[in-house]
């Protein structure tokens, strides 16, 4: 069998042959960061199985964490297949495209799961690894915001920024670009007004990718890291605030789910939440 996948821009290409061994949501706080996500859906397989077939020259790679490499287009910002353990690879399987014979198992690092993402479905949740005592991946939380403002950051923690502004909406995007700009199952996204969001350090390590068929969409990402960091849409007069990419609780969750009929065939939406096939008018 084989699985096709590729980034937002398409510059970078896979290839996974065989079948994969497993696929679980990651909540813990790195994948949340890099990928701007409630969690991040990862599919694990034999290491010889993924054969790039283009772009290698614009795969950034980056340690987040001891002895862990993410990778992530330097053009568009996806999240890439890591193929930097001893036998197995593991790839975002939002990178993915049609099905992939596989469906979720579990919820692992559940304990650092997001303040504003409910766990909905029946799936067993895992405090770290099935069967790993100790914490493997974690973050210090910072002190609670004293001035009622919002902040967030990028992984490595070069960009940040703070949000000022409630948020008018939040939702989870399921379009083909959303899944496949954050290789995930969806983008949580927060809306302000254009003056609602301000960077705080790190904007000149911003990049910007503007999908060239779409009259508004972008992916804004660290170039350092390529985590999603917020974006200004002045043609809209709002500013788009990835939930994943927040240090602070916004203290609401998600209200709608929107291009429910693009949802991946492995996402299940299982909680009570409006869904609408595309973008409610």
């Amino acid at each position: 069998m084989i699985h096709h996948g590729n980034c937002l821009c398409g510059t970078v290409r896979w290839r996974y042959e065989g079948v994969f061994d497993g696929m679980t949501h990651c909540h813990c706080g790195h994948c949340r960061k890099a990928h701007g996500t409630a969690y991040a859906t990862y599919v694990v397989g034999a290491k010889g199985g993924l054969h790039w077939e283009s772009g290698e020259h614009a795969i950034t790679r980056r340690e987040s964490s001891p002895g862990f490499i993410r990778s992530f287009c330097r053009l568009c910002g996806s999240v890439l297949p890591n193929p930097h353990f001893e036998a197995i690879m593991a790839a975002p399987a939002g990178g993915f495209e049609g099905e992939p014979g596989i469906r979720p198992t579990a919820h692992i690092f559940a304990q650092w799961k997001a303040s504003w993402f409910p766990i909905t479905d029946t799936l067993p949740q895992h405090a770290n690894y099935p069967g790993q005592a100790a914490p493997a991946v974690s973050r210090p939380v910072p002190p609670a915001s004293t001035d009622g403002k919002l902040r967030g950051s990028c992984l490595c923690g070069a960009v940040g920024f703070e949000v000022s502004e409630a948020f008018r909406i939040v939702q989870h995007c399921h379009c083909t670009r959303c899944r496949r700009g954050r290789a995930a199952a969806f983008a949580t996204n927060g809306f302000t007004g254009p003056e609602g969001v301000r960077f705080t350090r790190g904007q000149e390590m911003l990049q910007v990718y503007r999908h060239q068929e779409a009259r508004y969409f972008a992916q804004v990402f660290c170039g350092a890291c390529g985590s999603k960091m917020p974006r200004h849409c002045p043609e809209r007069q709002i500013a788009i605030v990835p939930l994943g990419a927040l240090d602070d609780d916004p203290g609401r969750e998600a209200e709608r789910h929107v291009f429910a009929s693009d949802r991946a065939p492995w996402d299940e939406i299982t909680d009570p939440l409006p869904c609408f096939a595309a973008m409610p008018g």
